[in-house]
């Protein structure tokens, strides 16, 4: 079936003729990835007959493997200055290791596969332009600063841009103009495995997820607690989530809450933490009446799978990584521009400003009531719209 598509974010280019094979290269973890989805399906839509691979991590083979969408096939990065930090003894290391043996490795396969098309979709290209050229493809488009290689085609790169806009940007470049987008959907043996999940005493499933991979981005544990109580006085079921390492601070939430609620609300508060994978995950979003979370993957998966969500933003990181709309997402947003300990402005980031140092969270102002109001509203929609 043909997706309506509108004239496009930015410019809609010529398509390339006899495209069959197409790659798409972006490092980063979940939520980088969810910003790429519009723009993979836009140009599926527009070379449906082409195969995409999503050159990426492990997380997004992950996804790929777990839900149906427009990525037939994910090979693994390998470490490279700027492109993919990877482990090495079970630790992670930075962006001046780089094994280069596997390097050329991974580019005499990726060369062997003759891509029509290369898209670069990772950052502003100093590093990732080069990487994308030792591709060989047909072709080439993607995002440039000015000091970075030139591709074919090429979206100056402003960092404050909406993150899922700016890779609609390029997908326009070429030929692929903007579509609505299909939610994604988690595979069938995810749903079994999340099936019975719903407490049928409860009246909603909101599920929370207090984790963030920048400490400045996360909302206080005890805030998170507070807002799982107040939300399971409601008659919410809360079902708290992270990946292994967000065990603890997923534990400490649901321990918290549990203690302010009484006898009878207890069993409506639990930490799943570490218990689920990827596609486990996607499936038990997609039951979710509403998900809380500061600005995180989970929250950009929920969105993704068609969840209404409340997020708990700094403001620069709305102007990335907030959802457009307001009717079934809700934004709540600190306008703190200064490191709450040295005073420096932190609205200067990316290359542009070296990290002051500290991880103090900036969205710590973000008062509990108004973000369980936001839950309370949002559920009253998705019931609605869920027909209960």
């Amino acid at each position: 079936m043909d997706v309506p598509a509108s004239p496009g974010i930015g410019p809609v280019l010529a398509k390339f003729s006899n495209v069959t094979r197409i790659a798409v290269l972006r490092g980063g973890g979940l939520g980088d990835l969810m910003y790429l989805y519009p723009a993979l399906h836009a140009v599926k839509n527009a070379y449906p007959a082409a195969a995409i691979t999503l050159l990426g991590t492990p997380i997004h083979a992950a996804l790929a493997a777990a839900t149906e969408g427009p990525v037939d096939a994910v090979e693994m990065l390998p470490v490279a200055r700027g492109v993919h930090d990877g482990p090495r003894n079970g630790e992670r290391f930075g962006d001046d290791a780089e094994d280069l043996a596997a390097q050329e490795v991974f580019f005499e396969s990726m060369r062997s596969r003759e891509f029509d098309v290369a898209f670069q979709m990772h950052g502003g290209g100093r590093f990732s332009n080069p990487f994308l050229l030792r591709l060989g493809a047909r072709h080439t488009v993607g995002t440039r600063t000015k000091d970075a290689e030139p591709l074919e085609r090429n979206l100056d790169y402003v960092y404050y841009q909406n993150e899922p806009d700016r890779w609609l940007e390029v997908a326009g470049l070429a030929g692929a103009p903007s579509i609505i987008s299909p939610p994604l959907r988690p595979r069938p043996e995810h749903q079994q495995n999340m099936a019975g999940i719903r407490d049928p005493q409860r009246t909603s499933l909101v599920v929370v997820h207090p984790g963030a991979t920048d400490p400045r981005r996360r909302w206080p544990a005890s805030y998170f607690a507070e807002a799982a109580a107040g939300l399971a006085r409601e008659g919410a079921q809360v079902l708290i989530v992270g990946d292994h390492t967000e065990k603890a601070l997923a534990q400490e939430v649901a321990e918290v809450a549990v203690r302010q609620l009484p006898e009878g609300d207890r069993n409506a508060v639990r930490s799943m933490a570490g218990e689920l994978d990827l596609g486990d995950l996607a499936a038990l979003l997609s039951e979710a009446t509403v998900m809380l979370a500061s600005d995180s993957g989970p929250r950009h998966l929920a969105q993704a799978l068609g969840t209404p969500t409340v997020g708990i933003f700094w403001v620069g990181n709305v102007l990335n990584a907030g959802p457009r709309g307001r009717g079934l997402h809700r934004v709540r947003m600190s306008w703190v521009t200064e490191c709450p300990r040295c005073g420096a402005d932190v609205t200067q980031v990316g290359w542009t400003a070296p990290h002051c140092g500290h991880d103090d969270t900036l969205i710590e102002g973000i008062a509990v009531a108004d973000v369980v109001q936001d839950v309370l509203d949002l559920t009253a929609t998705s019931l609605l719209l869920r027909g209960k």
